[in-house]
């Protein structure tokens, strides 16, 4: 059995950064990636520091990827699919190997909620449809945009959405009663329509471009798309250990980014904190720095 120092669950920017990190403390460690970082799917990203010019998702990961390699990372391209608290720390389960780890550190992620939409994966990819106005919303100014959202968090998202374009669109998912009459009337002022008729069907066409049929038989054409149903953290690796979550399950850690359950860390869009690559990385560096200094000393033999 392989026994390391940290166990770095998910193998996005979040989890190839502390590998970095711990490699370079000089630990053994070990990253489990099942090959579903949602930064795979970006097209390409603006708003990543140090890329001027951009950089897509793909291209981050191979980058990182190779960094933490120059250190001898040892890497499993599979699933942890248990883990368990041992005397000296976690068991896990790769898939049908097993390995023990003084330290975890959980970098899984979320997996978006996501609507009916024909190749979806293509459609992410091409831009078409986009997940993330934080990272990308300077990149549809002006252009003709739709979002499907929820009546509790659909009047911010507009509202944020607004200032980039004047063409934005309102596709309500779920009970439109509930959007209250003064969030309609800022709507209406700032020439927001709020489409209350359920969508039926949704069509990726050249362009790039989308339309949308509703269920009263109207078509709406735009350019891109934001599917805003919210996300759910990938922490079902934890089972019965029971952590401290927030309302959506997101994980609560401490400034060290540590858990409720000692030993276990997390770095992340799993955290309870901004979904962006950046803030993984600035956990991850906070989170190996404090399993290297949680660790026993290593002394140069």
């Amino acid at each position: 059995m392989l026994e390391i120092d940290c166990a770095i669950v998910g193998g996005g920017p979040a989890g190839l950064t502390a590998a970095l990190y711990l490699a370079r403390f000089r630990r053994r460690i070990a990253v489990i990636d099942a090959g579903h970082s949602r930064a795979s799917l970006i097209p390409v990203s603006h708003n990543y520091p140090g890329f001027p010019q951009g950089v897509s998702g793909q291209e981050l990961l191979q980058r990182l990827n190779a960094q933490a390699q120059q250190y001898g990372v040892h890497r499993f391209d599979g699933t942890a699919r248990s883990l368990a608290p041992t005397r000296d720390g976690f068991g896990l389960w790769v898939d049908d190997r097993p390995l023990q780890a003084t330290t975890v550190l959980l970098a899984t992620g979320v997996v978006d909620r996501k609507p009916a939409i024909p190749d979806l994966r293509a459609a992410t990819r091409a831009g078409t449809v986009r997940w993330c106005p934080i990272c990308d919303g300077y990149e549809v100014a002006g252009q003709r945009v739709a979002m499907i959202c929820a009546p509790g968090q659909g009047y911010a998202h507009a509202l944020f959405l607004r200032t980039y374009t004047d063409q934005l669109s309102w596709f309500v998912h779920g009970d439109a009663t509930q959007i209250a009459e003064t969030q309609r009337a800022t709507l209406a002022e700032l020439r927001i329509p709020v489409i209350e008729s359920p969508i039926t069907e949704i069509q990726v066409l050249n362009g790039p471009q989308v339309r949308l049929l509703t269920q009263d038989g109207e078509w709406h054409c735009v350019d891109t798309v934001y599917p805003m149903l919210g996300c759910d953290p990938r922490v079902e690796l934890l089972g019965g250990l029971e952590p401290a979550r927030d309302e959506f399950q997101y994980l609560y850690v401490d400034e060290h980014q540590r858990t409720s359950i000692p030993g276990i860390y997390a770095a992340g869009d799993v955290v309870h904190a901004l979904n962006q690559m950046s803030v993984g990385a600035a956990h991850a560096a906070t989170a190996a720095t404090a399993i290297h200094h949680a660790l026993p000393r290593n002394y140069w033999a």
